[in-house]
């Protein structure tokens, strides 16, 4: 059971974390997006490598990969450069805002641990690397299946930026009246948005299998073979922790059990 008044928020981060199971909403749109505004491929795998940015500095650091920046210089005789970033955000906000209420669903045992910390007197912050503009179509899509957190800050809110810097998760501070960071938990499916946290002063905890890095759908997820999803959760847990992750677990079902262990180490006046 989590004692009141020790841990006093949990900063989730939205796809991949709480809502859109393997964060297919923006990978998908990304892939559309290149095809759309330059007849340009690049794949799934290459989409998913900058996940957690936001989305105008996660195509620029997609343009730059080396695969990529390759079959670029290759079709069009030079590297990307910030005005094709631009054509490309242009393209992909529209498609965004038209997909992403259909990967609103929550993700299993989201609801009831949110819940949970709810009667345990903790505060619910959320940020994300979606800008203002499809988080007012997700926001009342999640609402409408319960979920409400107390603190939403969007990557374009702060004039400071986004991830991987410590602004959004800080925002979420000011807003929920927290008195110490070190009493806070930034809980995320991405390295961008672990560093984020670790900026801030929080704990941090990876998701290894509802994320971005596993990729799996719900169906895949729950008909995988045990081996196929160790394997997974291997090769995410080693991003994550290298990222500087304090904890990882599969899901945010299994989140009360790192909360319980962080508690215990708040208790007797360790900081992360």
């Amino acid at each position: 059971m989590i004692q009141k008044n020790t841990i006093e928020a949990v900063i989730f981060d939205w796809a991949g974390t709480v809502v859109d199971f393997g964060s297919w909403a923006p990978t998908s749109v990304f892939v559309e997006a290149f095809k759309k505004a330059y007849d340009f491929d690049v794949s799934l795998a290459e989409a998913r490598v900058p996940m957690g940015l936001g989305k105008w500095d996660h195509i620029k650091t997609l343009g730059q990969l080396e695969s990529v920046d390759k079959r670029w210089q290759k079709q069009f005789n030079q590297a990307m450069v910030d005005s094709d970033v631009d054509t490309i955000y242009n393209t992909f906000m529209p498609l965004q805002k038209q997909k992403v209420s259909q990967y609103a669903d929550l993700i299993p045992g989201a609801l009831e641990t949110i819940n949970k910390l709810r009667e345990e007197g903790i505060k619910i912050g959320s940020c994300t690397g979606y800008p203002r503009e499809v988080m007012d179509i997700l926001i009342p899509e999640a609402a409408r299946k319960g979920y409400k957190p107390d603190s939403i800050v969007a990557c374009d809110d702060l004039k400071a930026g986004a991830r991987p810097g410590p602004w959004m998760a800080l925002q979420n501070v000011i807003n929920l009246g927290v008195t110490s960071v070190s009493r806070c938990v930034k809980v995320d499916d991405s390295s961008p948005g672990i560093t984020e946290g670790l900026n801030a002063g929080m704990w941090t905890v990876g998701l290894t299998l509802s994320g971005n890095e596993a990729g799996f759908t719900l169906d895949e997820y729950q008909q995988a073979s045990e081996s196929l999803k160790e394997e997974r959760r291997q090769l995410a847990a080693d991003k994550l922790l290298s990222a500087g992750a304090h904890y990882v677990v599969d899901t945010i079902e299994h989140l009360p059990a790192v909360l319980n262990d962080i508690q215990s180490k708040l208790v007797t006046g360790t900081k992360p």
